[in-house]
């Protein structure tokens, strides 16, 4: 969690960097441009790993079948590879014509720029990130979560890299470039934990190998549902480009303030808790998975709800604060705010999908929360082409149709999961989460009103200095206000929480223990450390 958070906040630093030397128009053609290499990514290497890798990979450790799961790894490793290369070649033979597809709103130069940063990226980025993040699913595997946290943080620091010193001679190029290089250093920074482990790449390992016909059988629902994302996805892409390059920009600005929190806390969660869910399934451990489940959301909600609550109230200042460069002007300010505010509203439900999709994936079920995925894509998908198109709102609607869907979505997933497992409890499920709204829905109407009150009158908030109070003291007020009325409300997580703090006495076993020895030494509602 930790590294997620340094990587995270390197993100915004590097949007930050971004934001002070290009204007938004020129930063759309760059943020267009990741769209067919995102598109790979996605549906090779997530569909894999997520839902069919590390349950096919654990059970076969559970099994003492280590050197089948190397054979494994590896088989799939050079297949993906192949694979990639299959489509990649003539998706850049085809990149100016596909790119007139993603952004119709875009003027010929700026098609022919973005078609040109597509096509470095599909090369210099997809294959790098491939092979980490299958190297990230083994480390997972074992339990060891430190060096793949630190893996993204290795490569935002790559398009840090290139931002700093290569604007001035490449232009936009150089983050291009640095995505390039962060991507080497994603894969290159977790290669000696895995030679630790023992793990040995052989290129000629059997296509045939045990567990590769199962990750493929698995991975096959959840690839139909990625591709399908992707298409929602796509469909943002076209329809801010019609509004213009620069409301790229903005969509992409607020989508990476909100995947901060997810990622922080919903991605960190369920990963965390993904092994030990497996684990409980393959070893039939219902009372153990029911307790990782439900100790997982209340974590998750624990710091994603008033997190929710602060983006809704602090919007404008937050946004200033991270964007606020020469170069990105008041209007496009307020509409990242805007939009910012309409993902807010599910943050709570985007997390929770995190772990109730991992549930099912644990027990070899990709259908499920595949068939629910193509569902709330589906909608979110129409409702954007709706407020876009028929009722002419701005850019914030986009953000307003992936609420909708996503609290849709995790609704349907926590009904399918009663069904599938009589044995969930809606009560145990959701009595913290409810506790920690009402906490936090107290600490926005405290965080409101000091904000109107020392805006202007106390602090001079047309200046850095003067927003980074206002925003830095209101928010320590609300979130006081928010420890006290969990507190009050009995909500173990609040203990948790401070568990944790103690723990900061001994730095290594925060950070280096595995899971399993954190529940034995700490709390025993937590398993996911």
């Amino acid at each position: 969690m930790f590294m997620v958070l340094a990587s995270r906040i390197l993100g915004l630093l590097r949007d930050r960097l971004l934001a002070s030397r290009f204007d938004p128009d020129t930063l759309g053609i760059y943020f267009a441009a990741f769209r067919i290499p995102n598109f790979l990514f996605e549906i090779l290497v997530t569909g894999a790993l997520t839902s069919a890798f590390i349950p096919v990979f654990t059970r076969l450790l559970h099994a003492d079948r280590e050197r089948d799961a190397w054979k494994m790894s590896s088989a799939l490793i050079t297949i993906c590879s192949i694979v990639l290369l299959g489509i990649a070649i003539p998706m850049i033979i085809w990149t100016e014509q596909i790119s007139r597809m993603l952004a119709p709103g875009f003027s010929d130069a700026q098609i022919l720029e973005m078609s040109q940063f597509t096509k470095f990226i599909v090369v210099a980025q997809v294959l790098p990130l491939l092979i980490g993040n299958f190297f990230t699913g083994i480390l997972q595997s074992y339990n060891i979560f430190l060096i793949p946290a630190i893996a993204p943080v290795v490569y935002n620091v790559g398009i840090i890299a290139g931002i700093i010193f290569g604007t001035t001679r490449f232009g936009l190029w150089a983050p291009v470039y640095g995505v390039g290089l962060g991507a080497l250093f994603f894969m290159l920074i977790q290669i000696p934990s895995l030679l630790r482990f023992g793990f040995r790449y052989d290129p000629f390992a059997s296509f045939r190998s045990e567990g590769v016909k199962d990750v493929f059988a698995l991975m096959a629902p959840r690839t139909v549902g990625l591709a399908v994302s992707q298409i929602d996805t796509t469909v943002d892409l076209i329809l801010s480009s019609m509004l213009g390059a620069r409301m790229v920009t903005v969509f992409n600005f607020a989508q990476h303030l909100q995947q901060l929190p997810i990622g922080l806390f919903g991605a960190t969660v369920a990963q965390a808790a993904f092994p030990l869910l497996s684990a409980s399934a393959a070893k039939k451990d219902t009372e153990g998975f029911m307790k990782t489940m439900y100790s997982a959301m209340n974590q998750i909600c624990f710091y994603i709800i008033p997190i929710s609550v602060l983006f809704l109230v602090l919007r404008i200042p937050i946004v200033r604060l991270v964007f606020g460069a020469a170069q990105y002007d008041w209007d496009a300010t307020v509409l990242t705010g805007s939009t910012l505010s309409f993902f807010s509203i599910s943050l709570a439900a985007q997390s929770a999908i995190q772990v109730l999709t991992r549930a099912f994936y644990a027990h070899y079920d990709t259908k499920t929360p595949v068939m629910v995925s193509v569902a709330s894509i589906t909608l979110n998908t129409v409702l954007s082409i709706v407020f876009i198109r028929f009722f002419r709102f701005p850019v914030w609607s986009l953000g307003l149709s992936t609420s909708i869907a996503s609290i849709l979505h995790g609704f349907a997933l926590t009904i399918l999961l009663k069904r599938s497992h009589p044995e969930f409890s809606f009560r145990q499920f959701l009595e913290g989460p409810i506790k920690m709204l009402v906490a936090s829905v107290l600490m926005g109407i405290a965080l409101w009103i000091p904000v109107k009150l020392f805006d202007q009158l106390v602090f001079d908030t047309t200046r850095t200095v003067g927003l980074l109070l206002l925003t830095g003291v209101s928010s320590l007020i609300g979130l006081c206000v928010y420890m006290y009325f969990v507190w009050l409300l009995n909500v173990s997580e609040a203990q948790t929480f401070l568990l944790y703090i103690q723990k900061f006495r001994h730095p290594r076993s925060l950070f280096m223990e595995p899971a399993s020895e954190v529940v034995a030494n700490g709390n025993q509602d937590a398993p996911i450390a």
